[in-house]
């Protein structure tokens, strides 16, 4: 039997994978909100196919349940953020699962860590746990590598990385996750597989940045800097990618602080383009006032944020560049812009509209944070509004970064 813990964007789709893939699984959560919904067949946030996959793994007898199970293998998949002050990853959400896995497991039992977490943490925070407690535990990492939108396709293609102590439970392992993985499984020890998670993720931050510094670059001195960016993109070895409003989501904007937390003075690339990436909702900020004077626009009631999730077409709204920008107006006491997002039906903020047609009757002057469908196929509305479009996802005339 597989017991998942946490049933977030992560545990949730590997638990019913698992169980679809012919593997016992009980899935466990100790919020209990989280359970009941299950238990009721209400799932807790969309993604496309989940309802599918969801009904075939009930089918399929997975369990929800707030309590630790006795099992074979335990797959945990719990948050881990990182202390802003430190820059270090807060590993409490691990360290009390793991305490609570080894009250009810067997010996011989694989506890793997699919969350993400810095080199070294399996080593100098878990292993000392399951050492203390006197259980002849396997150990191993697996982190995760999916994305809102896209989970369950990257869940059954992309290739995973086990890092083991040995050779046996790297392999055992492997044959679970071979149940539903068809891309390739790497094996690999525990140290290089959470090193190797964090790297893919730095990679992409500081790409990112480096797209985001390019627009501040191009907009001081007039440039354009999409024209710019097509034209480089020509030469076969260039791949710039398209700046934006900020970087959200709970890896690319949160995985990059553990390596420089853990190696200050060392990860000074890093630390820049975590620095340029984070100062990009201010960027659109600014970007706003300048349009405003332009245009002659004194009135900041009739400005609004379209978008409040990290990404198009998703629920997900963990580090926001929208709500990051929102708490930039905050520190300097303005008032909140009005937000509208289709994907956010519950009030997150404090002025938010619940449909496109209330958010443009109060809105003259449209900030497009978020590329969602909806505004793509109804852009056509925003003919009569001033736009600042931060994603270029619009056809026709805009404002861009």
């Amino acid at each position: 039997m597989i017991n998942v813990i946490g049933l977030g964007y992560i545990g949730l789709p590997t638990a019913l994978m698992l169980a679809v893939s012919g593997n016992t699984v009980v899935g466990t959560d100790k919020n209990e909100n989280v359970v009941n919904s299950l238990k009721n067949n209400r799932l807790t946030f969309q993604e496309k196919g989940l309802n599918e996959l969801f009904s075939r793994a009930v089918e399929n007898g997975i369990q929800f349940t707030e309590e630790y199970m006795e099992a074979d293998v335990y797959i945990i998949s719990v948050p881990t953020p990182y202390d802003k002050v430190s820059k270090k990853v807060d590993t409490g959400y691990i360290e009390a699962a793991v305490h609570s896995v080894l009250k009810v497991c067997r010996e011989d039992s694989f506890i793997v860590v699919e969350s993400t977490i810095s080199p070294g943490v399996i080593d100098k925070n878990i292993r000392p746990i399951v050492n203390e407690a006197g259980k002849a535990v396997k150990l191993a990492h697996a982190p995760e590598r999916i994305i809102p939108g896209a989970m369950l396709y990257e869940l059954e293609h992309n290739s995973r990385t086990i890092g083991a102590d040995d050779r046996e439970t790297g392999e055992k392992l492997k044959e679970i996750y071979g149940s539903f993985c068809k891309g390739e499984i790497v094996l690999t020890d525990i140290r290089s597989a959470e090193m190797s998670k964090v790297v893919e993720n730095t990679f992409r931050d500081i790409n990112i940045a480096f797209a985001n510094e390019l627009a501040k670059i191009c907009r001081s001195d007039d440039l354009d800097v999409y024209e710019i960016i097509r034209i480089a993109n020509k030469h076969p070895r260039v791949n710039i990618l398209s700046p934006g409003p900020g970087v959200g989501g709970h890896c690319i904007s949160v995985d990059p602080w553990f390596l420089v937390g853990d190696y200050p003075g060392l990860a000074n690339i890093i630390l820049a383009a975590r620095k340029i990436n984070d100062s990009m909702p201010e960027f659109v900020l600014e970007r706003i006032r300048e349009i405003m004077e332009l245009r002659g626009i004194n009135d900041t009631s009739r400005v609004g944020l379209y978008g409040i999730t990290y990404k198009e077409n998703v629920d997900d709204v963990r580090e926001s560049p929208t709500l990051q920008l929102l708490e930039c107006m905050k520190k300097h006491l303005a008032s909140p812009l009005l937000c509208y997002d289709p994907m956010v039906k519950e009030r997150i903020v404090e002025r938010q509209a619940f449909s496109l047609d209330e958010f443009l009757e109060k809105t003259d002057f449209v900030v497009i944070m978020v590329g969602h469908n909806e505004i793509i196929e109804y852009s056509d509305k925003l003919k009569d509004r001033i736009v600042l479009d931060t994603r270029r996802c619009l056809p026709g005339d805009a404002y861009h970064l």
